[in-house]
């Protein structure tokens, strides 16, 4: 009994912290915007909104998509990252339990979250979080059961190091920017979080992920190879798959390295 409330009240807590990163991920790339102030509101008529308009996932149902106060539509974005992140609470509570390791992993996921969605929209990812994620990613270390503090620190200097070389190559062979800052510095955010024995997967994992859509996005848009495509949301992909399958991904890396060839 006690574990299914704890688990229902993962599901609303992330549901709740879901419903203020749209808020984030609205306000954050505008220039000006506080995340803070002014309370939730209607980004058409700017129609402050009420508590019970306000209730994640809920209000968008009973609300039929529409703004009470100017029917304008109500994007699929705020349900899908209310819900998003009240499953990724609810898994983070499977993964972790009631440990000093779920709050740590609670923050990095919602960061994540936001840059995939800000990524996805603006091809930013604002460094108010990579690199404040960096910062907090490295202090949690010390208490983080998880990594050390060493493994953070190298996770750092290497997933900044590893994007700068790539990103550096590409413009030293081809004249043209292939990846902007943004994505360096959140490799080395995941680093600091994650440890330096994630980053194989996560930059293979990412690239993998990264082309199969480029593919697919360079037959619709029918630019070849100047097609962009934002980069962060396959890494944020990869840093999860990584903080969850953890030990199932190590456990078969090391196999397929140790494996002699047949």
């Amino acid at each position: 009994m006690l574990q299914a409330i704890i688990f229902v009240f993962s599901f609303i807590i992330g549901g709740v912290v879901g419903s203020f990163l749209n808020v984030v991920i609205l306000r954050l790339p505008a220039e000006g915007e506080s995340i803070a102030f002014p309370a939730s509101r209607c980004p058409k008529c700017l129609h402050p909104l009420k508590w019970y308009d306000n209730i994640p996932i809920i209000s968008f149902i009973l609300l039929q998509k529409r703004c009470r106060n100017c029917r304008a539509p109500i994007s699929w974005q705020y349900p899908l990252v209310e819900l998003s992140m009240a499953l990724l609470s609810l898994a983070l509570v499977l993964k972790f339990g009631l440990t000093i390791t779920l709050p740590i992993y609670f923050v990095f996921t919602a960061a994540l979250l936001v840059v995939i969605v800000i990524d996805f929209y603006h091809q930013i990812i604002p460094d108010v979080i990579s690199l404040s994620g960096i910062v907090i990613g490295f202090a949690c270390s010390f208490i983080n059961p998880v990594i050390t503090w060493q493994q953070s620190g190298i996770g750092v200097l290497l997933g900044g190091g590893v994007l700068y070389a790539v990103a550096a190559g590409y413009y030293l062979f081809t004249k043209r920017e292939g990846m902007g800052g943004g994505d360096i510095k959140l490799l080395a955010m995941i680093g600091a979080f994650l440890g330096w024995q994630s980053l194989p997967f996560v930059v293979f994992g990412s690239s993998i992920l990264g082309a199969i859509v480029g593919i697919g996005a360079m037959v619709k848009q029918k630019k070849g190879g100047k097609t962009m495509i934002p980069y962060g949301p396959f890494l944020s992909g990869a840093a999860l798959l990584y903080m969850f399958y953890r030990e199932l991904i190590n456990y078969y890396m090391v196999l397929y390295f140790l494996t002699p060839p047949q």
